[in-house]
C-alpha cells in the first residue's frame, strides 16, 4: 500500500505478502489499477492511504501522482541524444530548401528565448534551454555559421547567469536550476562565442546592404550571396536575423559589465541595456513579417499560444531527453512560455538592471537601504536580484570598495581616525560587520524569504548589542587612552550602541510591514498589527534622534569655532524632517489602531469568530520573532488588550493623529521637494490621513446609532496605511 503514494498511473508495484516485511523483500507482483482506482473515489484531497510500513516521514518523501515537478512518467519519445539525431529530430543543414533553412533558424532563436525566460522563472535548465538538441550536441553545428555561433551565446550567456546566481547563494529561495548535470554548459571555444557572432553579423549587414541597393550599385555587390531564394523576402529575413544576433550579444554584454568590480561597468553595462530594449522592440516587430511568411495549419490563432515569433513548432527540439540523462530533472512536459511573453519578461529584467545601473552606489547604509527597499517594490525577479546582491557584497566590502567597519562608523558618525584604528578588530565589531553584511544580502532577497530572514536576524542582533556593550566596557581603557578624552570615549561607545538599536528597530518595523505585501494579515487582525507597528515606530523614532543628536554633538567637536549663537542652540533641538517623517507614520498606525479598537470594542466589528486560533494564539503566531528578541521591552499581548481594550467610539474625537499626520505631511513637502520618492510618500500619507479623519468623523457621529452602517479597509492610497470606507449595507 506504501507504493501506492510513490508511483503514478496503471503500473505493476511490488506488494509484500506479509505486511510485517518490508516493501522491496520477499515481494511479488500486483496490478493495483483497480484498487487505485477506488481509491480516487474515496479519498480527498490531502489524503494519504495508511499502511503499517509507511510512515508519516515515508509521506513526506512521497511523490504525489501527476504533478510534474515529482511524478516521474513513463513518456519518452527517444531514448538518447544519438537516437534522436539518426531519427532526424536535428538536421544539419536544417533544409536543403535555403529560405525554409532561415525560417527554421529564426524559429529556433525564438524558441530558445521563451526556453531562457521560462528556466529564469524556476523551471529546469535540462528541460528548457538544453532541451535544444543542438546544445546538446556542440560540434554538430560547426557547419551552419549562423547556428553555431548563436549557440554558442546561448551557452555563455546561461554560464553567467549560473554563476551570479550562485554566487549569490539566492537560488534556494525559488525553483532555480543552477546544476548542470553533466550538461554542456560550457564548451570548447565559447569564449570566443562574441568574435564568431559577430563575424555572422558582419555578413547578414552587407547582406542586407545589398538588397537594400539602388539598381546602379547592385551589380557591384552580385558577389554577395542571398540568405536565401526569395529576393523580395530577402530584406525581412535580414533585420529578422540581426535584431536577435544584436540582442544577443549586446545582453551578453551587460551580463559580463555588471559583473565587474566595485561597479566599474554599470555606465557601460547601461548602454548595452538601451541596445538590448532597442533590439527586443525590433523582434516584437518583425513578428508580423514572420507571421505572414509562416503561414500553416498548425499554428493556431492564439497569440497566447506561440513559441515562436513565427508560430511553428521549431525542430530540434525534446525535453524528455534529458530525463534519462539527469536523476534530478522532472521528466514530465512542462509549458514553456509563450514568445511575447518570453520578450516581456527580458524587457522588464532589463528594465530592472537598468534602474541598478543608476544608482550611484552611496557609501552611505541609510541611503543603500532605502534604495533596496525602493528597488524591491519593482518586484524584480531572481537574475536581477542576484546582480544587485553580488553588485553590494564583494569580497566582504560594500560595492568590493569600502570596509563595513568604515560602512558602521559613518552610519554610527563615529570620529574619521577610528576608522583605520585596532578596535575593528574586537571579535564582537567584526561579528556586527558580518551582521550587516547578512542584512544586505537578506533584503536583496524574494519578499517572502526576506520576511523569515529578517525575523531571525533580529535576535542575533540583539545578542551583538549586549555584546558590544560587554566588548567595549574591557577595552573603555585602550580606547579613553588613545582619545585622551573619558567623555569623547564614552560618546563613541553610545553611538555605536544607539546606531545598533536603531538598526534592529528598522529591521523590526521592515518585518512588520512586509506583512502587508505577503497578505499575512487579516482585517480582523489590523489593530494588533498596527498597535505593533505604533509600539515599533516610537522606538525607531527615539533611536534615530538620539543618533541625530550624537552626531550634531560629534560635528560639534570637530568645529574650531564654538558654537554660540541663538540660532545654533535652536537647530540642536530642533526635529529633523526625517524624524517628522516618522511621526506620520506613527501616526497613521496610532489612528488606525484606535479606530479599529473601538469598533470592535462597540460593534463588534473585525472580530476573531474563528473556530481555530484566539486572538492570544494569533499574536503570538504573528510576533513571536519580535516577542523572543524583546522588541520592545516588556510588550506582550497583556500591553496591547491594556492599551485598547477600553477605547470607544466616543473618545475617538479626541485623538486628533489623522489631523495631526496631515498637518506634518503638508508642512514637509518643502523639506523634501527634491526629493520626489519621499514626495510620492507625502501625498499618500496626505490621502490616508483625510479620507480616514472623514471615515473617523462619520463613524463617531452615526456609530452608535445606525446598525445599518458597514465599514471595510482598503489599501487603495497605501501600501501599508489602510483606508477607511464607510458604506450602508
Amino acid at each position: 500500500m506504501a507504493e501506492q503514494s510513490r508511483v503514478g498511473g496503471s503500473r505493476d508495484v511490488p506488494v509484500p505478502i506479509n505486511p510485517s516485511i518490508p516493501s522491496g523483500e520477499q515481494t511479488v507482483w500486483a496490478d493495483v489499477s483497480s484498487l487505485l482506482q477506488a481509491a480516487c473515489t474515496d479519498l480527498r484531497d490531502g489524503e494519504l492511504i495508511h499502511g503499517e510500513n509507511f510512515n508519516l516521514f515515508a509521506a513526506m518523501s512521497a511523490l504525489e501522482i501527476m504533478d510534474p515537478k515529482m511524478d516521474s512518467g513513463i513518456v519518452c519519445r527517444y531514448y538518447s541524444v544519438d537516437e534522436a539525431i539518426e531519427n532526424g529530430a536535428a538536421p544539419v543543414p536544417l533544409s536543403f530548401n535555403k529560405t525554409v533553412d532561415v525560417q527554421c533558424t529564426i524559429d529556433i532563436m525564438d524558441y530558445l528565448l521563451a526556453c531562457e525566460a521560462t528556466w529564469h522563472k524556476g523551471q529546469s535548465l535540462a528541460q528548457t534551454v538544453f532541451s535544444c538538441i543542438y546544445l546538446l550536441r556542440p560540434d554538430r553545428t560547426s557547419s551552419h555559421a549562423l547556428l553555431h555561433s548563436y549557440c554558442r551565446i546561448i551557452r555563455a550567456t546561461c554560464n553567467a547567469v549560473v554563476s551570479v546566481v550562485s554566487d549569490a547563494r539566492t537560488h534556494e529561495e525559488e525553483d532555480f536550476f543552477t546544476m548542470t548535470y553533466g550538461l554542456p554548459l560550457k564548451g570548447d571555444g565559447d569564449e570566443k562565442c562574441l568574435s564568431m557572432l559577430h563575424a555572422v553579423e558582419e555578413t547578414i549587414s552587407r547582406q542586407l546592404r545589398a538588397c537594400k541597393a539602388s539598381s546602379s550599385k547592385k551589380r557591384v555587390l552580385e558577389d554577395i550571396e542571398p540568405l536565401q531564394t526569395k529576393i523580395d523576402l530577402e530584406e525581412g529575413y535580414c533585420k529578422a536575423l540581426l535584431c536577435r544576433l544584436r540582442f544577443r550579444k549586446h545582453f551578453y554584454h551587460v551580463l559580463t559589465c555588471m559583473r565587474r568590480s566595485q561597479g566599474k561597468g554599470l555606465e557601460l553595462a547601461r548602454k548595452h541595456i538601451a541596445s538590448c530594449l532597442s533590439e527586443l522592440h525590433c523582434i516584437l516587430k518583425s513578428s508580423e513579417f514572420l507571421r505572414s511568411n509562416h503561414a500553416c495549419e498548425t499554428c493556431g490563432d492564439g497569440i497566447e499560444d506561440r513559441t515562436t515569433a513565427s508560430g511553428r513548432q521549431p525542430i530540434g527540439f525534446d525535453a524528455s531527453l534529458n530525463s534519462r540523462l539527469s536523476a534530478p530533472t522532472p521528466p514530465r512536459a512542462i509549458k514553456i512560455f509563450d514568445w511575447k511573453k518570453a520578450v516581456e519578461y527580458f524587457q522588464k529584467l532589463l528594465h530592472d538592471l537598468d534602474v541598478m545601473c543608476s544608482y550611484s552606489l552611496d557609501p552611505s547604509l541609510e541611503g543603500l537601504l532605502r534604495f533596496v527597499v525602493e528597488f524591491q517594490k519593482l518586484q524584480p525577479d531572481l537574475v536581477a536580484r542576484a546582480h544587485l546582491q553580488c553588485l553590494l557584497v564583494q569580497d566582504g566590502k560594500l560595492y568590493g570598495r569600502d570596509p563595513i567597519f568604515a560602512v558602521i562608523s559613518k552610519a554610527a558618525a563615529l570620529p574619521e581616525f577610528l576608522k583605520n584604528h585596532d578596535l575593528q578588530k574586537n571579535e564582537t565589531v567584526v561579528q556586527l560587520g558580518q551582521l550587516v553584511v547578512s542584512l544586505l544580502k537578506i533584503i536583496c532577497t524574494n519578499v517572502a524569504w526576506q520576511r523569515r530572514k529578517l525575523g531571525k536576524i533580529l535576535q542575533d542582533w540583539r545578542v551583538i548589542f549586549v555584546q558590544l556593550e560587554l566588548a567595549f566596557r574591557k577595552e573603555f581603557r585602550e580606547i579613553s587612552s588613545t582619545l585622551s578624552d573619558e567623555d569623547a570615549c564614552m560618546m563613541i561607545t553610545k553611538n555605536i550602541l544607539v546606531w545598533v538599536e536603531e538598526q534592529t528597530y528598522w529591521i523590526a518595523s521592515r518585518f512588520l510591514v512586509l506583512g502587508f505585501e505577503l497578505e499575512l494579515y487579516s482585517p480582523s487582525e489590523y489593530c494588533m498589527v498596527y498597535w505593533y507597528i505604533y509600539v515599533v515606530l516610537i522606538k525607531l523614532a527615539e533611536k534615530t534622534h538620539v543618533k541625530m543628536m550624537a552626531s550634531n554633538a560629534t560635528d560639534k567637536r570637530k568645529g574650531k569655532k564654538k558654537r554660540d549663537s541663538l540660532k545654533d542652540v535652536a537647530r540642536d533641538y530642533q526635529i529633523s524632517p526625517k524624524i517628522l517623517l516618522l511621526q506620520c507614520h506613527i501616526y497613521l498606525a496610532e489612528g488606525l489602531m484606535m479606530m479599529l479598537a473601538a469598533l470592535k470594542n462597540e460593534q463588534k466589528v473585525f472580530e476573531n469568530l474563528g473556530p481555530f486560533n484566539t486572538e492570544h494564539e494569533r499574536f503570538i503566531q504573528h510576533f513571536e520573532l519580535l516577542q523572543k528578541a524583546c522588541l520592545p521591552d516588556h510588550i506582550s499581548y497583556h500591553s496591547f488588550k491594556e492599551c485598547t481594550g477600553h477605547v470607544r467610539l466616543s473618545t475617538l474625537t479626541v485623538y486628533s493623529c489623522f489631523k495631526d499626520a496631515l498637518r506634518i505631511a503638508k508642512e514637509l513637502r518643502s523639506s523634501f521637494s527634491s526629493d520626489p520618492q519621499k514626495m510620492a510618500e507625502l501625498r499618500r500619507i496626505e490621502q490616508v490621513a483625510e479620507h480616514n479623519g472623514v471615515a473617523l468623523n462619520l463613524i463617531s457621529r452615526l456609530g452608535t446609532l445606525d446598525s445599518s452602517l458597514k465599514v471595510f479597509f482598503e489599501f487603495s492610497h497605501h501600501p501599508y496605511f489602510a483606508t477607511a470606507v464607510v458604506k450602508r449595507s
